[in-house]
């Protein structure tokens, strides 16, 4: 964020030249800056913009690509599909939340996992399923998994990340 939240809210509506009709884009811009839509700026821009603040909620919670909280570094997606369910998803679920303090939907508190549960992500075949990142495993267990993540938040795999 090179610029403080008053002047980066003008800079994007002055973009726009102020053009209410041109919300999505706006908030496409406030999401690149932050990674996701703060309270805050999303006030700023309502009180720029002349617009209720509930009708700029609608549009980013109607449009699944905005998000309104941080994002971890790692998107953890997790199959809880009903053959990955009978596989034991829930059970990972529950290992992944025990062990990082969360709850699906949820960011770690050093933001570096987010985990959700979709409703299937089409590899019955490879139940129960794990996606982090874009990668697939298939045939996850509890412990499966938490090594998964473990692997990605030893210090070597962060400072690999940092290099890149």
């Amino acid at each position: 964020m090179a610029e403080t939240k008053h002047e980066l809210i003008e800079t994007i509506v002055e973009r726009y030249a102020g053009d209410d009709g041109m919300l999505i884009p706006m908030l496409q811009d406030l999401q690149s800056d932050h990674g996701y839509l703060p309270a805050d700026e999303l006030e700023a821009l309502s009180t720029r913009l002349g617009i209720p603040l509930s009708r700029i909620y609608s549009v980013a919670m109607f449009y699944s690509s905005f998000r309104l909280a941080p994002q971890g570094a790692h998107e953890v997606t997790l199959c809880m599909g009903t053959v990955c369910h009978l596989k034991g998803a829930a059970r990972i679920s529950k290992a992944i939340c025990e062990e990082y303090s969360i709850e699906p939907g949820e960011t770690t508190a050093d933001r570096l996992f987010t985990l959700q549960g979709v409703n299937c992500v089409g590899a019955c075949a490879l139940a129960p399923v794990m996606i982090v990142d874009k990668t697939y495993y298939d045939g996850v267990t509890p412990d499966s998994a938490l090594k998964i993540l473990a692997k990605l938040s030893s210090p070597e795999a962060q400072d690999e990340e940092r290099a890149q």
